[in-house]
């Protein structure tokens, strides 16, 4: 059969979702009766807290169906500026787009900023939709890995400074970080901030594990002195209040750049789903307590998954955010994910889909039971 499509440049510039295509493979193996040990998705394996619910229920029930303002609801633009002010940002309502999940907020930053031939540096390894969203946009990539740096960018700044120049358009930083779960100190964020501001570089923060943080302090790169005018704060609910379904996120940034984007949001999604907006307002007032639990539980799971691989004469790099961690595996990574999968039963993705080979990332957003049986199933099949 002839295929009648003309397809576009960019979209062949791309290839599909690498950690998407390992979640999909596992549940086509469970789907088909085999008990896969998934540590390849990134999301909680908590239920979103009851109230959170309830506060959705209850807009429905509202009738709050209908179109919002293109931005967002005026409750929960509120919300989120006043809690990018706790962390130091002196943030506005009307600079907050609300959007349907976190992915959408850098898909119109990078959209909005990036043109053809326009640089984008990242830190490797990279969240791999970073990679696609910069091509998508026709841009090019210059990577700076921080894998011989224990995957911190501190002791990697040397190595930046000779990335980026005056030809930069746009530098990439996401901490706590998917997929290491590195969290950069604040003299890195301060060197970057140097970089920025003598080289005139738009900074993208991607801050979307920010409350899922353990023995280290989360810093918003927008609260750093020069850094206001120049950053695009990403967040979003799915990973600390466990909300992946309901697709909420936002960015916050100066208002004319959210302008620009606006036009791009207008254009395309036209707004965040109503009833869901106000889940999330019930979500930044009232969910404290029951985040804090899953960031204990993700802790706990992280030790024992430290202590697990340990006792089999394996050392990680330990990461003090997020619910990853970077298993070092063979040099074809991919190759031994697919014998994981295949003889193990565990899902893992890849470290080449993060411009890391030689890695597996591995999420620990499992039970602890989950989390040991995957590390016997690797042993007997001779994995680690």
């Amino acid at each position: 059969m002839t295929d009648a499509y003309d397809y576009s440049d960019r979209i062949g510039r791309v290839e599909p979702s690498a950690t998407l295509a390992i979640s999909n493979l596992a549940a086509e193996k469970e789907a088909a009766g085999v008990d896969i040990v998934d540590l390849s998705v990134g999301e909680p394996d908590f239920d979103t807290p009851q109230n959170v619910v309830e506060a959705g229920k209850d807009a429905l029930d509202a009738g709050h169906t209908g179109y919002t303002a293109s931005s967002g609801i005026p409750a929960l633009t509120e919300a989120i500026a006043a809690k990018l002010r706790g962390n130091g940002i002196d943030a506005t309502a009307d600079e907050v787009i609300v959007t349907p999940g976190g992915k959408q907020a850098l898909y119109e930053t990078f959209q909005t900023l990036i043109g053809d031939g326009d640089e984008v540096v990242l830190l490797d390894p990279a969240w791999v939709s970073y990679e696609a969203m910069t091509k998508l946009a026709g841009g090019s990539l210059s990577r700076v890995d921080l894998a011989p740096h224990g995957f911190q960018l501190e002791p990697a700044i040397d190595e930046l400074a000779e990335a980026v120049s005056d030809e930069t358009e746009l530098l990439v930083i996401n901490t706590p970080s998917n997929p290491t779960g590195a969290v950069f100190s604040e003299a890195a964020l301060k060197a970057v901030r140097d970089l920025a501001v003598d080289h005139d570089i738009a900074v993208i923060s991607d801050e979307i594990y920010e409350r899922i943080v353990y023995d280290a302090e989360h810093i918003s790169l927008a609260s750093l002195d020069g850094m206001f005018d120049r950053t695009i704060t990403i967040n979003g609910f799915s990973k600390a209040y466990s909300m992946t379904g309901w697709r909420l996120g936002y960015l916050h940034a100066a208002e004319e750049f959210v302008g620009q984007a606006g036009k791009l949001h207008s254009h395309s999604v036209s707004c965040a789903t109503n009833f869901v907006q106000h889940a999330g307002v019930e979500a930044l007032a009232n969910t404290d307590e029951s985040v804090e639990e899953m960031r204990r539980a993700f802790a706990a799971r992280r030790d024992l998954l430290v202590d697990q691989l340990a006792d089999h004469g394996v050392d990680v790099a330990v990461g003090d955010g997020a619910f990853y961690m970077m298993l070092p595996v063979d040099d074809d990574d991919t190759a031994w994910c697919e014998r994981a999968i295949e003889e193990a039963a565990v899902a893992c993705v890849p470290g080449s889909a993060f411009n890391a080979p030689g890695f597996a990332r591995i999420s620990y957003a499992a039970s602890e039971a989950r989390l040991r049986e995957a590390i016997d199933r690797l042993v007997t099949n001779d994995l680690l």
